[in-house]
Parts: structure tokens; C-alpha cells; sequence
């Protein structure tokens, strides 16, 4: 039993190291580290989802706002024959980000692929369309 103490002590110096310290922010600024660059014609986003699979990956549009919401659920009983994890850092769980992307960006104009871990939108500047002007005469009688 004293071996067991020795080894969670080793383990837990091991982590007070200033690298293993973060805040985070109910996890999900952590999960989803996020790129943004302008283009001409509109937006780049880059969204690191690493470890989740493109199953686990949705992106909404809803009254202007892009939300991107990803699931992933590990047991946090697992495991092995090798024995039990002493410390788990990888995130588990549901975690949601929202952008405001305008109210005139519609879900076809927004383009989405996933690839490496990230997730990669293109997303249209929202930009009221023109409204065309019809001439408009008056019935002569």
C-alpha cells in the first residue's frame, strides 16, 4: 500500500509543473482552438478538434450564429490489463462554440471540411444583397 502512495506522490509533483498548469474555461476553449483569417469575399476558420472523429462534429446555423458542437464520450472507468489511468487530461464531453456570422449567410454558403483533427469552414462576409429595383409604372387608362 505504501508503494501505491509513493507512486500517486511521483505522479502528482510530476503535474504541479507550471507546463501542466492552464486555465481553462469549462473546457471548451481548450478543446476548440480557433483560427480566424479574413479573405476578400469572406472567412477562413480553423477549429482544432483533435481526437474527435467527423461523426462527432456538427455545425448549425440558427439566427445569424455558426455553432459548431462536438461530442466525445470516454469512459472515465476504463480500463486495461495494464491497469487504471492515474491522470487523464484529454477532454471528454460535449463542447459548443458560436460566431455571429450575419443574418444573411446562408447554410449553403458556408463550406466545411475535416481533416488532421481540424475542422476547416469557409464562410461568406455577410453582406446585404442588392435589392433590384424594379421600374414601376402606372397603368394608363
Amino acid at each position: 500500500m505504501l508503494l501505491r502512495n509513493r507512486a500517486f506522490d511521483l505522479f502528482d509533483e510530476m503535474f504541479k509543473d507550471p507546463f501542466f498548469d492552464r486555465v481553462i474555461d469549462n473546457g471548451t476553449a481548450q478543446v476548440m482552438k480557433t483560427d480566424v483569417r479574413e479573405k476578400d469575399n469572406g472567412y477562413l476558420v480553423d477549429i482544432e478538434l483533435p481526437g474527435y472523429a467527423k461523426e462527432d462534429i456538427k455545425a448549425e446555423l440558427k439566427d445569424g450564429y455558426l455553432t459548431i458542437t462536438a461530442i466525445r464520450n470516454d469512459n472515465k472507468e476504463e480500463k486495461d490489463e495494464k491497469g487504471r489511468y492515474i491522470r487523464r487530461e484529454r477532454y471528454t464531453g460535449t463542447c459548443k462554440r458560436s460566431f455571429y456570422v450575419g443574418e444573411n449567410v446562408k447554410q449553403e454558403d458556408i463550406k466545411a471540411g475535416f481533416q488532421d483533427g481540424i475542422l476547416r469552414l469557409a464562410v461568406p462576409k455577410d453582406t446585404p444583397k442588392p435589392v433590384e429595383e424594379k421600374p414601376k409604372f402606372i397603368s394608363i387608362e
